[in-house]
């Protein structure tokens, strides 16, 4: 970037600046006054009169995604992703609240050791310090991902997508006033309100400790190629379901529609479904299922001969679908000889964000957990688990994919780091070593 300094760069200059200050000023904070801020936030998005303006932003980013989607310019799906009505409220304060019971992680001891007699070195858990967030057009993630920035002690900057604008701008001035009302400075959770302003922050690697870019594996390319920041990637979620030759029929089926179509457009939904060609009972009840509940079947030739036998008309799939993440109500159908055929396809076209299989025999889940390299792996449970909420981590600031500092979805402890403190009495280390004075090297307790 140019030093071309535009006013969309210089006042993100200064946001990210300010972040950085406040956030010093979050990390101080002991973990009551912490807790108490994520349950106030909990409080006021519960209160009807503090809401009022949110929802009210919220139906004309409604109405605006919905004249898109009838020009053809934005998913069904994606639509969905922006409401937000008193129940998704109480959910999130739910979350929150969630959150600020869990144990505190930050300034934990992880570990204590005595080196020698009155020199101890401790490891102590602390914030990254400033983050700098671009996520999908979801307004429910602002209070989620300021939920965890808040217990972590981390400041946030905050990029969400264009569609949701307005109801992202209510949600961040609610979360500023709550801030006030606590006497914490409210530049510690930021707003980016367009393009321009996350590309200026790419830039500002001396007050951005690190980017979370959620989005598809070419952006987040595009987000690492930009910035000499270290980047955090939540990429595609393009996830399998296997059914193995013991399946059971009516359990494969449930897995099935709920890891589609309870929430087509989440990156924990499946993409395609593979069924193991002596698993045509539990795979035909997945069919059935499936187009019940409305979802479009794209099938390989096995597939559309079991279902045209049993009255379902299935799309013919092309090799283009086995790598597709429809975001949908879309699936992919094909039938493998085995279960290392299942695996073979998988390493080719997943993601490496959750896979799952349906069995009886328990020893071919392991062994599917065994050589399935994904962040999350599951037996008989719907990869719609793969959740921060739902794994007791309160919220998630996204789903990595990458094997680096945090891998799966990302909650406070995939937020922090450590430092390494020790305290002495004026050794030097040149007193120590061969022929010299030992080491004692004692764990001590926490």
């Amino acid at each position: 970037m140019t030093d071309a300094a535009t006013p969309t760069i210089l006042q993100t200059r200064a946001a990210a600046s300010a972040a950085r200050r406040a956030g010093k000023q979050l990390a101080s904070l002991d973990a009551q006054a912490r807790t108490a801020l994520l349950n106030e936030l909990a409080a006021a998005l519960e209160d009807p009169e503090r809401t009022a303006a949110i929802l009210a932003a919220n139906a004309q980013d409604m109405a605006a995604a919905k004249q898109a989607q009838a020009a053809g310019e934005l998913s069904p799906a994606l639509v969905a992703r922006l409401g937000l009505d008193s129940t998704k409220l109480a959910a999130l304060a739910d979350g929150l609240r969630t959150l600020a019971a869990m144990p505190e992680l930050l300034g934990a001891v992880c570990l204590r050791r005595e080196l020698d007699d009155e020199l101890v070195l401790e490891r102590v858990s602390c914030p990254l310090g400033v983050l700098g967030i671009v996520f999908e057009a979801r307004p429910d993630a602002v209070p989620q991902i300021t939920g965890l920035a808040l217990k972590s002690g981390n400041a946030v900057l905050l990029k969400g997508g264009s569609e949701a604008r307005g109801t992202n701008r209510a949600l961040v001035e609610l979360i500023h006033a709550v801030l006030r009302e606590r006497g914490v400075d409210p530049a510690c959770v930021g707003h980016l309100e367009d393009r321009a302003a996350f590309a200026a922050l790419l830039d500002c690697h001396e007050d951005v400790d690190l980017i979370i870019a959620r989005g598809s594996g070419p952006f987040v390319q595009r987000v690492m190629d930009s910035t000499k920041i270290p980047v955090l990637g939540h990429a595609e979620g393009l996830c399998h379901l296997y059914v193995h030759a013991d399946a059971e029929p009516e359990r494969a089926a449930a897995i099935a529609v709920d890891a589609k179509a309870s929430y087509p457009a989440a990156c924990n939904a499946i993409e395609t479904l593979l069924w193991h060609a002596e698993a045509s009972a539990a795979a035909l009840a997945s069919l059935h299922a499936l187009a019940t509940a409305g979802v479009e079947l794209r099938g390989d030739p096995a597939s559309c001969e079991l279902a045209s036998a049993a009255g379902l008309a299935l799309t013919p799939a092309t090799e283009a679908d086995w790598a597709a993440e429809y975001s949908d109500m879309i699936l992919a159908i094909r039938q493998v000889p085995s279960l290392t055929d299942a695996l073979v396809h998988i390493e080719r076209f997943g993601s490496r964000h959750t896979e799952a299989i349906v069995c009886t025999d328990l020893a071919i889940g392991e062994r599917f957990i065994a050589e399935v390299d994904a962040a999350c792996v599951f037996i008989n449970a719907s990869t719609r688990f793969a959740d921060g909420y739902r794994f007791g981590l309160g919220a998630e600031v996204g789903i990595s994919t990458g094997k680096l500092h945090a891998r799966g979805p990302v909650g406070v402890e995939g937020l922090l780091t450590y430092r390494w403190l020790l305290r002495g009495r004026g050794q030097i280390a040149s007193e120590y070593g061969p022929g010299k004075r030992p080491f004692t090297h004692r764990d001590l307790p926490g």
